[in-house]
Formats: structure tokens, sequence, C-alpha cells
């Protein structure tokens, strides 16, 4: 029987390593998003979709930076040639080289649905068992506001420190910004003060409603918020320039200033959230009908 203490340093490895790949998939998601955008900038100037020049600066880049960190440039390489690949297929070109390359075989990587289009129905399934937001509201309550706003402050704390260093955030002064999740039940009121966003409640100047998995996908970028609010998903009221300016600030924010641990915990809440929804909508068609004012199920 193995010591105990070597297995318990094994799990934690194994842990890091489930965290390492889930950020591999995550990062894999955000470059097909960037990969679809550079297509669409390409169609409308008129330019090829395919650019062996650049593709051979992208896997010269990567090797030259994993020789910097003690890596084989050619498992660099291997790993690069299949990000390509997937790139490629999201742009309706051909997944093999064809430009007078060697061709390097990444069978893992170009074998890689591509995420941005494809979706297998049966995922959904495994959510299934999730109740919708507003069955789960009765429990949340139970949580103190106090606690509630201890946990946000800590998270908006890390995600705006720097706007927050840089003045970005000064409109805040003396102004208060409430959100809302209608389905949940939960508001909290967002306040500039002692040098820190902190979390409250009470009045506010202008307040953000929607449901739980709507402010979900705008918070992982997997929506974003002209789409929302166009669709009623989303709804703004009171003082709505203060509310368009904390907006406007939140989608300049670097998504890299986001702590990685966030950013996948914020990507998959969101996914699973999705899935939920659109299962509960097909079993319950009668009652999962999208409600006005970002209260859908």
């Amino acid at each position: 029987m193995a010591p105990i203490e070597p297995v318990r340093s094994l799990r934690r490895i194994r842990d890091g390593i489930d965290r390492v790949d889930d950020a591999f998939v995550v990062l894999l998601a955000l470059r097909q998003r960037l990969v679809r955008a550079a297509m669409l900038a390409k169609d409308a100037a008129g330019v090829t979709r395919r650019d062996p020049q650049r593709e051979r600066v992208v896997r010269e880049r990567a090797q030259w930076l994993g020789a910097q960190l003690d890596l084989d440039t050619a498992d660099v390489d291997r790993l690069m040639a299949g990000v390509v690949g997937v790139a490629r297929q999201a742009q309706g070109l051909a997944p093999d080289a064809d430009q007078g390359e060697t061709v390097v075989e990444a069978t893992m990587i170009t074998a890689m649905p591509n995420l941005t289009e494809f979706r297998d129905p049966s995922r959904n399934d495994r959510w299934r068992w999730l109740p919708p937001p507003h069955r789960v509201a009765p429990l949340l309550k139970l949580l103190p506001q106090s606690m509630q706003c201890r946990v946000l402050d800590a998270v908006i704390g890390r995600v705006l420190a720097a706007p927050v260093a840089s003045g970005a955030l000064d409109f805040m002064l003396d102004r208060r910004l409430g959100l809302e999740v209608t389905d949940l039940g939960l508001r909290w009121v967002f306040m500039l003060r002692d040098g820190r966003m902190q979390a409250g409640d009470g009045p506010a100047d202008a307040i953000v409603r929607g449901s739980a998995t709507d402010l979900l996908l705008l918070a992982s970028r997997l929506e974003d918020a002209d789409t929302l609010f166009f669709q009623r998903r989303l709804v703004l009221t009171g003082d709505t320039e203060l509310g368009l300016t904390a907006r406007n600030l939140l989608d300049r924010l670097d998504w890299a200033d986001v702590p990685l641990g966030l950013r996948i915990l914020l990507n998959h809440g969101a996914r699973i959230a999705q899935s939920a929804r659109s299962e509960y909508r097909v079993r319950h068609p009668e009652t999962s009908r999208p409600r006005a004012r970002g209260t859908s199920a």
C-alpha cells in the first residue's frame, strides 16, 4: 500500500494538471473566436483567408518562446501545427498543410472539433438535473447579505485593482450602481469607497437587471452587452449615463487581468447555466418562454 503523503502529493499534482488542461481548452476557445473575427476582417478587406506566411510566423514565434522555456522546439511545433490546423478549419479551409511545408502530425489537436460551431446536443443532458434558478433562490436568501458582500469584495477587489489604481473608476465616487439577479432574488449595490470598489445594499443611482444565466454569459464574455441589452435580456434603469459608463469600462477591461482561475470558473459556469436553461426549455416549453426584463429561466 502506498504511503498516504505521496498519494496526497500525487493528487495535488494531478489537480494542478487538470487546471492547466482546463486553461488550454479555454484559451483554445478564445483563440477560435479571434480567428473568426480575423476571418471576417479578411473577407471585408478582400484578403484571402489562407496566409502561409502568417502561419509560419505563428509557429516560429512559438518555437522561439518554447526555446526560452527549455521546451523541445519540435514538440512545440507539433502542438502549434495542430492549433493552426484547427484555425484553418474554423475558416472553412483544408486542415492539411498544402503550401509546400512539411506536414507535421498533430492528430490529437487537429481532430478536435471547431469549438465555436460544434455543440453535441447530448451535452445538455448532463445538466438536466439542475433546477431553474428561481427554485434555488430561497436557499441563497439564507446566506447573510454581509457574507455575500465579503465574497464580492474579494473578487472585484482583484479584478478591478488596476482600473481603481489608474483612476479609471473615479466616476463612481459618490455614485451607487446596483446589480439585480432577478431569478435568484439577489441584489447588490457597488460603490467606490476608501480607494476600492465595495459591495453593499441600499438605494442605487442606476440598476442593471438580468437573469443569472445572462449575467454569467456577460461576465464570461460569451455574450456581449449590446446583444443582451438589445434583446432585453438585460435592463438598465435609473441614471443611464452612469450605467453605460460602467459598462464601457468593463468592456475595455483586459480579460488577461482577470485571474485565470476566475476566468475558468466564469466560462464553465456560464456554459453549464446556458446548457441547463436550454434543456429546461426543451422539457418545459409551455413555462420557459423568455420573459421581459431579463427574467428568463
